[in-house]
């Protein structure tokens, strides 16, 4: 299975400073192996959005520092326009964890300086490896 939670679990042991992190993935079980294994590896997932106009409502409210975000979505908009909003707005990056990776979407989302693309399918210590790099970032 490419999202089992097993995947996570030697990656996930490293104290991570309680980030604030908002997941956008209209999958319900990928998304809900993504908040398990970044909650897991001690991020604070401030919430889990399946559409643009969801993700833009709960980074209002809860002002994550970090986006972990699939192109296709639930809705009219897809993950590009909702990256490209929430770093307007609210100044949130984001890490595109997609299978739609095509150097158009690629344009598409420079302006929103998307800080990793991690292809589908992947692992959750991936991910979270990933995750920590991007935080790592954008601390510098």
């Amino acid at each position: 299975m490419p999202f089992a939670r097993d995947d996570a679990a030697g990656a996930t042991k490293a104290p991570a400073t309680a980030h604030r992190i908002i997941i956008v993935e209209d999958d319900y079980l990928i998304a809900y192996e993504v908040e398990a294994a970044l909650a897991d590896a001690g991020y604070n997932i401030v919430g889990v959005a399946s559409s643009a106009e969801e993700a833009i409502g709960i980074a209002a409210a809860q002002r994550p520092v970090l986006a972990v975000m699939d192109i296709r979505l639930s809705g009219a908009r897809d993950g590009i326009d909702a990256a490209l909003e929430l770093f307007e707005k609210y100044g949130v990056r984001c890490v595109f964890a997609t299978a739609h990776q095509t150097s158009e979407a690629h344009l598409r989302a420079e302006p929103a300086k998307p800080l990793a693309w991690l292809p589908k399918p992947y692992t959750m210590d991936a991910l979270v490896v990933v995750v920590r790099r991007a935080l790592s970032d954008l601390r510098r």
